[in-house]
């Protein structure tokens, strides 16, 4: 259910490597939790993050939640589209509904997250 070639946090957030750069997104679980998303606050180009730190908000009919970097880096794209089209990550959380490309500043860290199949271990073991 989980692409192969995306790592997870447990704060269910994706990124997906390539090369020195990741595109960071929210994943299909996380989506379905909130709900239908109608408002989404992302950073500006150039914010240097820290792993684990938090980058922006998606607001659903339900909830207001934050977005937290997986990894170092530095923002290096906004995926601005996602702003006046927000359902779009209700319709493609791991496609289209990307939110922000960042600079990996430290390649290890992606390295300590989880795979497909530990990311679906633990949404089986919260959906209990």
């Amino acid at each position: 259910m989980y692409p192969q070639d995306c790592r997870y946090s447990k704060d269910h957030e994706w990124i997906k490597v390539e090369g020195d750069r990741g595109r960071v997104g929210i994943t299909d679980y996380a989506q379905k939790q909130l709900g239908d998303v109608v408002f989404l606050e992302l950073p500006e180009v150039g914010r240097a993050l820290k792993a684990g730190e938090q980058f922006g908000t998606v607001e659903s009919v339900k909830a207001v939640s934050e977005l937290y970097a997986p990894v170092a880096g530095e923002v290096v794209e906004v995926n601005a589209a996602l702003t006046s089209k927000p359902e779009t990550i209700n319709k493609d959380p791991h496609g289209e509904a990307w939110m922000i490309v960042l600079r990996i500043t430290d390649p290890a860290g992606a390295g300590a997250l989880l795979d497909a199949a530990a990311y679906q271990a633990l949404v089986d073991s919260e959906a209990k």
